[in-house]
């Protein structure tokens, strides 16, 4: 899958971590985690791709790649505002389609790159995302695996960490099986328009974005529309703890 028109990646990538501290530098097959993010974002075929840091080491290591840099302040409270800093070091115009690529996620399907800055490329999309099928129960319970409800064309209702909609009459049988149905688990990529990104940053922070600890319900409950489309490929977990590098280290090696 193409966009019809060129985007750009840029990927937040905070130095500090309380799970695993240096994540984008921490070493995955010898080279730097957020390197490898980075060329997922290259084979996807971006115009650019730019890292959002607040450390020059990840500069540093960064040196020689085709990956651009923006040095952001330390001060950003999330990977959004990291991004609409960048933006504007970036020189991007207000109609520039971005990919907001975490900088945790070393197997990022193309597919799912280019299928976000399709959906942003829409015309009346503010936030485009993805999200995939829950396959078992266990998911559909797990709050780390934030649920979205979609309506008929295919935008974003609600966001939760809960099991929604929740299947009345199958938990009230029992929650050790899953119920007949369909659930959809929320991949965390983004697209949106540089004019959309310096807006969500510039919004306060929703009172269901609080109560649920998810920045995207910020969108929902002010009114905008946030397009949902359906991966085409599995997002594999991303790194966010040692045991998660250990995983990865594993996969990379078995040529995955």
């Amino acid at each position: 899958m193409s966009t019809s028109t060129g985007f750009v990646v840029a990927i937040p990538a905070r130095y500090a971590s309380t799970r695993l501290p240096g994540k984008p530098l921490q070493l995955l097959a010898g080279e730097p985690l957020v390197l490898h993010v980075a060329r997922r974002a290259l084979a996807a075929g971006a115009d650019e791709v730019w890292v959002a840091t607040d450390d020059a080491r990840v500069r540093e290591a960064l040196a020689g790649t085709p990956v651009q840099v923006a040095m952001t302040s330390p001060e950003h409270p999330s990977g959004t505002d990291r991004l609409a800093e960048c933006a504007a070091l970036a020189g991007w115009d207000a109609a520039r389609v971005v990919v907001n690529l975490q900088g945790d996620e070393p197997f990022a399907p193309v597919s799912g790159i280019q299928a976000v800055a399709a959906l942003a490329a829409q015309p009346g999309v503010d936030l485009a995302t993805l999200c995939a099928p829950v396959a078992d129960v266990e998911t559909l319970l797990d709050p780390n695996a934030v649920k979205v409800v979609r309506n008929v064309e295919g935008d974003a209702l609600y966001f939760s960490r809960a099991p929604v909609p929740w299947p009345r009459d199958a938990f009230a049988r029992s929650r050790d099986v899953m119920p007949d149905g369909e659930w959809w688990r929320h991949i965390g990529i983004y697209g949106y328009r540089v004019d959309f990104l310096k807006q969500f940053a510039a919004m306060p922070p929703g009172r269901l974005e609080q109560i649920e600890m998810l920045e995207q319900l910020r969108v929902l409950e002010a009114g905008h529309r946030v397009a949902v489309g359906i991966a085409r490929e599995p997002f594999p977990p991303g790194v966010d703890t040692p045991e998660d590098l250990a995983r990865a280290q594993t996969r990379l090696a078995a040529g995955e």
